[in-house]
């Protein structure tokens, strides 16, 4: 049931719903919007209608207007939004502390609202909430690399793991996690349309918001190759299912340098056709 509702007192009439519909599924047959119910299986799940009333009179699957933030007057401005861009890092220094719990369940809701191939919305955020966990993930890790390094070297084209793993056993430089508390794998179904994009898609979001709060990330590769392709039975123990595709992990927490302004690349590479 799509529990598609309209509030007759707040709807004028307009139609903005059913021409903003990109299922088409919206009749306005009698003045009021309605969905019919031979059409509620072709709902995309958008919310688009909750979203466009300009009345505020749409509600669907139980979500109320009022439970939504404002757009109008609430988004960040162009200047600001460019800043974010232009000034986000890969941070690869971290404070020894985790994440409120609170704080950290609001950084993954922010980022679940992230665009996704046919509206599947199936992404998985497989997370290690405790400092103390990523620790003891490092060293059997680390202790895992050093076993293959022995017993016959890494997989043809891992090979460069060998020079990572000397600056742990040399100089104790953490070059899986960077030293940071916490990890972000984002997966997803291996059947749905674009499980892959989905998840880097995610990600972005994720960062971004990450960082307009103050929260450092990198994007972690040398940990997604090790979990998905040097020791995948890892995925079974973090809890990734076995017909998911892993998009990438990224490595955050409070951060333990600041910088103080944006970097200066080239222009965009554009084609104009």
């Amino acid at each position: 049931m799509l529990n598609f509702n309209i509030d007759r007192q707040k709807c004028t009439g307009c139609g903005t719903c059913a021409a903003d519909c990109p299922a088409g599924i919206i009749s306005l047959e009698g003045g009021t919007p309605s969905i019919p119910a031979d059409r509620e299986k072709g709902c995309y799940r958008c919310q688009h209608c909750l979203a466009v009333c300009p009345a505020a009179a749409v509600s669907i699957f139980g979500c109320r207007p009022e439970q939504s933030l404002p757009l109008p007057g609430h988004l960040p401005d162009p200047v600001a939004t460019e800043t974010l861009i232009r000034g986000r890092r890969a941070v690869r220094r971290y404070r020894e502390e985790n994440l409120e719990p609170e704080f950290l369940r609001r950084l993954l809701d922010v980022a679940c609202h992230a665009p996704s191939g046919m509206n599947a919305r199936q992404c998985r955020f497989t997370v290690i909430d405790d400092r103390a966990k990523m620790v003891a993930l490092r060293d059997e890790l680390m202790a895992r690399l050093s076993g293959m390094a022995q017993s016959g070297g890494f997989p043809a084209g891992l090979e460069f793991f060998q020079f990572f793993l000397a600056q742990w056993e040399e100089k104790r430089v953490d070059f899986l996690f960077r030293g940071a508390p916490h990890l972000l794998v984002v997966s997803a179904p291996q059947e749905i349309a674009t499980p892959t994009p989905d998840c880097l898609i995610a990600l972005t979001n994720f960062e971004l918001y990450a960082n307009s709060v103050g929260i450092g990330t990198v994007w972690d590769g040398l940990a997604t190759l090790a979990i998905n392709d040097l020791f995948p039975e890892l995925r079974g123990r973090l809890g990734i299912p076995a017909n998911h595709v892993i998009g990438y992990a990224m490595a955050f927490g409070r951060p333990a340098v600041q910088y103080a302004r944006t970097t200066q690349h080239a222009p965009a590479e554009v084609h104009f056709v």
